[in-house]
């Protein structure tokens, strides 16, 4: 009932101790807090605050636009409302280096168990498009330690990104991702790989987790789990995709009710009021105060309903 029984320290300590162990932590995208709990009931090992949600969820395009006040709002309102581990965007850490440690800060209090700093020049725009700059290494460095520094919970993973593998290539990814990591990183995200031998180029170069970001429409082909925890990553993110799902299914449904007069043919798809009470965990509500939901669903209604 309302909010997660695990403390933000709890689920740091769960994210640290998946690390420490040989599988792969799977991170789907969560759009919104009740997304993120389904991604709990469905078994991933974590969720995902992608900026490039956030900022799609404001109508707004991934260049910048959103604030870290924004980010630190929608993170904890998801944060809290799952026992999973939270990592979000921090993009490049909302300025200079007193701007990274306080958007930590924010961050930590909005309970996270993780977060990422990129290297991209302020403002940043979205990983997979053209155009993208990075700032030098030691601006790069400097961020990643005034990350490190700021955090008062240690066990809150500071992770570097690097967008350098789309501009320099890949040899020059590796340095900076070596220069991250002697800078304090706990693990590494290298943007915009396009081959599996890249992930295990970058694995092997550090003793740190590695991300593998598997956007749709992107640079990388989508590998399948199996291929990427034998490339040697540790973390894999699906930062956009059940946010692209959801929408599509809007945009389908609301061209059948514009074609269709009624959206009769699409209630088969719906999640039904049933399901939806169920993951809104009405029951917990109604053994707290009976007052609050005091009626049941009919078997029919569970199977047909699918609005509000």
């Amino acid at each position: 009932m309302l909010y997660a029984t695990s403390t933000a320290a709890q689920k740091r300590a769960t994210l640290r101790s998946g690390l420490a162990g040989g599988g792969l932590l799977r991170f789907p995208g969560a759009f919104n807090p009740l997304s993120a709990r389904l991604i709990e009931e469905k078994g991933f090992e974590g969720v995902y605050i992608s900026g490039a949600v956030i900022s799609a969820d404001l109508g707004l395009p991934d260049v910048g636009l959103t604030t870290a006040t924004e980010v630190a709002t929608r993170s904890r309102q998801i944060a809290r409302m799952t026992d999973l581990p939270a990592l979000v965007d921090a993009d490049t850490g909302f300025g200079e280096p007193m701007n990274v440690a306080r958007t930590v800060q924010e961050l930590e209090d909005a309970g996270v168990a993780g977060l990422h700093i990129e290297d991209q020049v302020n403002p940043k725009r979205c990983g997979h498009l053209d155009g993208k700059q990075v700032v030098d290494t030691a601006t790069a460095v400097q961020r990643i330690r005034a990350a490190v520094d700021a955090r008062r919970d240690p066990d809150l993973l500071v992770m570097a990104r690097t967008d350098v593998r789309g501009i320099h290539g890949l040899d020059a990814a590796v340095d900076r991702i070596k220069a991250l990591v002697d800078a304090g990183a706990d693990a590494v995200f290298p943007e915009a790989m396009s081959l599996l031998a890249e992930f295990e180029a970058v694995a092997s170069a550090v003793d740190v987790p590695v991300l593998a970001n598997m956007t749709e429409f992107g640079r990388s082909d989508l590998f399948t789990t199996d291929e990427l925890a034998a490339a040697g990553v540790r973390v894999v993110i699906y930062p956009v995709s059940l946010l692209r799902v959801a929408m599509g299914a809007a945009e389908r449904a609301l061209d059948t009710l514009v074609a269709e007069g009624s959206l009769q043919s699409q209630v088969p798809g719906m999640q039904t009021r049933g399901r939806l009470y169920e993951l809104l965990d009405y029951p917990a509500y109604t053994r707290f105060d009976s007052t609050v939901f005091d009626f049941t669903l009919s078997a029919q209604q569970g199977r047909r309903e699918g609005a509000s």
